[in-house]
């Protein structure tokens, strides 16, 4: 292991964990202790005597008579000291957890725990995995392999350099007495295990944003803020208030009606794409599928802004309003997003475009708001931006969410869908399948190929919606004749 002297200043100043590393730490010299703590012994290991092991089952017993907690809570604290690295497997290295049995394990060296805030770098990593494609004779395993092969194309301007240390840290290992020898290159492969997992391994060092500021620092507040505080209450009093068992109620009818579409409250179908590395389920789920899941087409039913947010919902909406002859007030709630969302450069012809398609007295697809919003939207045309549709956009949305949703959903356009929905059984892949299925993994189509399709896809449904001029038609029919 290369030994730094300097660590770098990755800015990241207060760390939220480092307050229970320390109370690991804790628990783990005590754990060390030679009267009080997991006795250890000498195990044969292959060939080599290895000192201070200790078993699984001694770790959990320990563990249970120090803390007086249930199974389940010892079992998952002594996994959470094998995953960040405070104790180490002698024998599954890739297996990260604490097993109630005469698995052997070590406490690992204080060098390598993660409140020394070494930085597991590319060029450590190199130096490491080429330090044993020496040992080994160019056989290691096929993660460690990949990494291998891309650290040499990512750092073939230093390799020489990479190669010369792993071979003087190589030598000078040689030159150690052979249960030492092992015992550091235990400790060495469990910090990588820790710090590089394999592929689908979770790694308990993923960390979340850095945080830069001390969150148990005395804040000094000032005359402003204070002012600011009291806007703030004085606002937060006026606003109007609900009873908390009312909210509660709420609460529970959304968790009740969305539980079954949580991918963290019930499993995916036909099978999660990151576990399973098949994506099936995106296939099935595509913004435009032509023929959609139950589940999907179920989703529908919660609100009109769940039938709206699905591509293949609206269109299917469109249809109903299509032959309900009112298929004016969505083309307007279309253009108002489109509008809002849109570039700013085409925002003015964008707004008058939709004046004439659907505001002005006499337009071609006229929609019926009342006339203070009808007011306030002209107006707001003089100088168009982004949200100068939202009243209106609004008022169209409560009119189609009170009347048009409830009549589709019991139309024969939504009961039609639904019993052509399919339902995807349950993928049940065994170990050698998810590893298949892994190295077969193939890069998805790019974001751009899908928003040029997605902009092809509105350019044909605006010139099918387009309203036809009938004088303009019979005028041309008229010169050819």
């Amino acid at each position: 292991m290369t030994i730094r002297t300097v660590r770098p200043n990755r800015v990241q100043h207060f760390r939220p964990r480092t307050h229970c590393f320390k109370k690991l730490e804790a628990m783990v010299v005590e754990m060390q202790d030679p009267n009080s703590g997991v006795k250890g012994s000498e195990q044969k290991l292959n060939v080599n005597t290895i000192p201070h092991v200790i078993t699984g089952k001694d770790v959990i017993a320990w563990i249970t008579t120090k803390m007086k907690t249930t199974p389940e809570e010892v079992q998952a604290f002594g996994t959470m000291l094998v995953a960040y690295g405070y104790i180490y497997p002698l024998q599954n290295h890739k297996k990260l957890v604490m097993c109630n049995d005469t698995s052997l394990y070590r406490f690992q060296t204080p060098y390598f725990w993660p409140t020394q805030n070494w930085v597991a770098e590319d060029s450590d990593y190199a130096i490491y995995l080429a330090k044993r494609n020496i040992r080994k004779k160019g056989m290691l395993e096929p993660y460690e392999q990949a990494h291998y092969n891309h650290l040499h194309d990512w750092l073939n301007h230093k390799w020489d350099f990479i190669v010369m240390q792993a071979t003087e840290q190589y030598r000078a290992g040689k030159e150690r007495k052979k249960p030492d020898r092992v015992v550091f290159d235990c400790q060495e492969r469990a910090y990588w295990i820790v710090n590089r997992p394999p592929p689908r391994t979770h790694s308990a060092m993923d960390s979340g944003p850095e945080r830069l500021i001390d969150p148990t620092a005395d804040e000094k507040i000032t005359f402003d803020a204070y002012r600011r505080m009291n806007l703030f209450y004085q606002q937060a009093i006026m606003r109007s208030k609900v009873k908390s068992s009312v909210s509660l109620g709420a609460l529970a009818k959304y968790v009740t009606t969305y539980k079954n579409h949580d991918p963290f409250l019930a499993p995916c179908l036909p099978s999660n794409p990151w576990q399973t590395d098949n994506d099936a389920y995106w296939t099935y789920n595509t913004r435009r599928v032509d023929v959609p899941t139950k589940m999907q087409v179920e989703r529908w039913s919660f609100s009109l802004f769940e039938l709206l947010s699905d591509l293949r919902g609206r269109d299917d909406f469109k249809i109903f309003l299509k032959k309900e002859f009112s298929g004016e007030n969505l083309a307007f709630w279309e253009a108002a997003e489109e509008l809002k969302w849109g570039t700013a450069s085409s925002m003015s012809s964008k707004a008058e475009t939709i004046f004439k398609t659907f505001l002005v007295p006499g337009a071609p697809r006229w929609i019926n708001i009342d006339g203070r919003t009808m007011g306030l939207t002209v107006k707001g045309l003089d100088h168009p931006h982004r949200y100068v549709l939202e009243a209106a956009q609004t008022h169209v949305f409560l009119l189609m969410k009170k009347d048009t949703f409830f009549r589709y959903l019991k139309s024969p356009v939504y009961k039609d869908i639904q019993k052509k929905a399919l339902s995807p059984e349950s993928h049940s892949f065994s170990p050698a399948q998810l590893e298949q299925n892994a190295q077969n993994r193939s890069l998805g189509i790019h974001p751009i190929i899908l928003w040029q399709q997605e902009e092809e896809e509105k350019a044909k449904a605006a010139v099918a919606s387009t309203p036809v001029d009938v004088k303009a038609m019979m005028s041309k029919i008229d010169r050819k004749k």
